[in-house]
């Protein structure tokens, strides 16, 4: 009995060792978690004890986060445009977000001449799967299977309520003018209407673990968009329950919804780590933007602003890397990094290439894996309707338009010294603020009006 269970074993052994060199003899797999409104300063790892967020900061803890890790834009829409083709929005004019009707017109969308990151993964062999919030164009030209993925479950649109009518079993806390986000928007499987009765955070965990076991035994490229924590506040009651400490409901209900959140992305995780292929997958997470403090009690903390505006808050967000035995664990990196690097750094793991690819990004892979000391000095560009930035080193000029605006004009700051933008440096410095505009004229001229 002994013998047998020793041979046994050891061919289980010699098994693992022949599955674990063929994983490691193939390109990574690529998982991207995409939160929706997560504020900078609402994860673990990012210095909030109020809210438990254990799976999504293991990314952090088994790999690299960036602390000065950049989105393109400070809404939805023209940011989920830059992450997915690697350049500036502004660049093919997907400057504005798409909500409502709008979503439906059949000229709004990603321009059909950008090629996504899916597409190119695609062409590389890779399997690719959405699961979740697209909101690239919500019309069939525009549809994620005819832009690189395999395989979508999710919705189209800004939004969606995570219950279906009448909101059985959770708590909801709707606004009084809550967009009808499901309207003409429905849950999807490929191009066919579902009916969801699953809180939906945790239907989009269950369906990405599911992505990965069916596609276990090749290269594959699954995008996780989840909607959480974005508006409508609706939360399942057993994650209420455990946050009946926090006495205000609405911050309560965005608890239990964060809590969701983290739920969905240990879900992934744990189907990775239960098929051997943690190893050899390059995981990423991060948030489309900065949180709307007012509507959900999202705190960017302590960068100042949100949503819809291009100071800190709105465009600094959690940004996190793991890829075990290749990137170090418990990194810390400050140097300045944006979503438009991901596309250059995963072609650069997948031994893809970016050639002459049009991209605006660079690869991360030497600064996560010890090749580089730092990352080169460069300028990061925003353009968002009338309101501008542009970072260079510690430098950031900005002029944001509309509501939060204390003055006219521009305003400089050093984010080594003053993160939150407290010490408008632009009357002290008018030589480096000239020249910070210079820039970003320059950059800009390759840029192109707003298509809609």
């Amino acid at each position: 009995m002994n013998r047998r269970r020793f041979l046994t074993a050891l061919s289980g052994a010699a098994g693992l060792g022949v599955a674990g060199a063929a994983q490691s003899s193939r390109p990574p797999n690529i998982v991207f978690v995409l939160a929706d409104d997560l504020g900078y300063g609402e994860l673990g790892c990012q210095g909030n004890g109020e809210i438990p967020t254990p799976n999504i900061d293991s990314i952090a803890a088994n790999g690299a986060r960036f602390t000065n890790g950049y989105v393109t834009a400070p809404v939805c829409c023209p940011s989920r445009a830059g992450l997915m083709t690697g350049r500036y929005q502004t660049r093919f004019g997907h400057e504005r977000n798409l909500i409502g009707k709008a979503n439906l017109n059949p000229d709004h969308g990603l321009p059909l001449g950008e090629t996504t990151l899916a597409a190119r993964l695609r062409a590389g062999g890779y399997r690719t799967g959405l699961i979740g919030k697209w909101h690239l164009g919500g019309t069939a030209r525009f549809h994620p299977r005819v832009r690189g993925f395999d395989e979508f479950f999710g919705f189209l649109h800004e939004g969606h309520f995570y219950y279906p009518p009448p909101y059985r079993g959770g708590v909801t806390r709707l606004r009084v003018n809550e967009p009808p986000y499901d309207e003409e928007n429905p849950v999807l499987r490929d191009n066919v209407e579902v009916k969801e009765s699953s809180y939906l955070t945790d239907a989009f965990g269950r369906e990405a673990a599911a992505f990965i076991e069916r596609n276990a035994s090749q290269p594959f490229f699954l995008y996780v968009a989840l909607n959480a924590i974005h508006s409508p506040m609706q939360a399942p009651v057993p994650y209420l329950k455990k946050f009946e400490y926090i006495r205000d409901e609405q911050r309560r209900l965005f608890a239990a919804m964060t809590a969701s959140m983290d739920e969905a992305v240990g879900t992934v995780l744990a189907k990775l780590r239960d098929l051997g292929l943690e190893q050899n997958t390059l995981v990423v997470f991060l948030s489309d933007n900065g949180g709307p403090t007012a509507e959900l009690t999202s705190s960017n903390a302590p960068l100042r602003g949100g949503k819809g505006q291009l100071y800190e808050g709105g465009i600094r967000v959690p940004f996190l890397m793991q890829w075990k035995g290749r990137i170090a664990a418990g990194q810390t990196v400050h140097d300045p990094v944006i979503s438009l690097d991901l596309i250059p750094t995963v072609l650069e793991a997948a031994s893809l290439g970016a050639g002459r690819l049009r991209l605006d990004g660079v690869s991360l892979l030497g600064r996560v894996t010890g090749r580089e000391k730092s990352m080169p000095e460069r300028a990061l560009f925003w353009r968002y309707n009338s309101s501008v930035a542009l970072r260079r080193g510690d430098w950031k000029i900005v002029r944001q338009a509309g509501p939060g605006q204390k003055q006219s004009g521009y305003e400089m700051f050093n984010l080594k010294e003053d993160p939150a933008e407290m010490r408008n440096r632009a009357g002290e410095e008018p030589g480096r603020l000239a020249g910070l505009r210079k820039e970003w004229d320059e950059i800009n001229r390759g840029m192109v009006e707003a298509l809609w």
